[in-house]
């Protein structure tokens, strides 16, 4: 025979069950959505809070892209005794080219290789930066062009520079051979925002190349080379 006890918890066994099943449900729609937007509240905060060091990511690697191009193919100019030109145009595209000798007439260059900066950074100059012969790079110019190659040769502003098999970077005026000897700067930035501004010099008789920064402490913006 069943006791009294054992009848009662067979009975009443179900409803425990469907008790436990009921409080065991899981997050109900409010919660989750409640959820959702904190995550995205703090997504938010850490985006705003990255801007900054995704910018100067971007100049940093315009500003690397200009200089190691530079400095990579006068060094191949060296070593595969070619002439190699690296032209900049505005507002953010390098063209690498291979020009031949020829005699009596030189092959027309070949582009071998072509940079693009990040969307936000280009060849520039902007108010505010210094602008004498005293206090822009190397002495290059007034700081009022962006591509400026071409110092002291009378010729205008050049928008490239060509590295020669003994190191020095030229123009292309000797088209079977040596040109004019070539000093230059280039600068970059981002429109409006004076401290993401480099650049970067050329020195004609050596093929020496330098890179600046601009930075702008209360005494006035100013260049530093890197």
């Amino acid at each position: 025979m069943i006791s009294l006890q054992r009848e009662t918890d067979l009975f009443v066994s179900p409803r425990k069950e469907s008790t436990w099943s009921h409080n065991d449900r899981g997050f109900s729609l409010l919660e989750m959505m409640m959820v959702v937007a904190i995550t995205l509240i703090l997504a938010g905060i850490t985006f705003t809070s990255l801007q900054p060091m995704l910018k100067e990511a971007h100049v940093d690697s315009a500003y690397d892209t200009v200089l190691m191009s530079m400095r990579n193919f006068r060094s191949r100019a060296v070593t595969e005794r070619k002439r190699y030109i690296v032209a900049f145009t505005a507002p953010g595209t390098i063209t690498v080219s291979y020009w031949g000798v020829g005699t009596p007439v030189a092959p027309a260059p070949v582009v071998v290789e072509t940079l693009t900066l990040p969307h936000d950074i280009q060849f520039m100059v902007q108010t505010g930066m210094p602008a004498t012969s005293a206090t822009v790079p190397d002495g290059f110019g007034n700081g009022g062009t962006a591509i400026d190659f071409g110092q002291a040769l009378g010729l205008g502003s050049l928008n490239y520079v060509m590295f020669m098999p003994d190191g020095s970077a030229q123009d292309t005026s000797n088209p079977g051979g040596n040109g004019n000897l070539n000093n230059g700067i280039v600068y970059l930035g981002r429109p409006n925002e004076l401290t993401s501004m480099r650049a970067v010099t050329v020195f004609g008789s050596t093929g020496r190349i330098r890179g600046w920064r601009l930075y702008n402490p209360s005494g006035g913006a100013q260049w530093s080379q890197q």
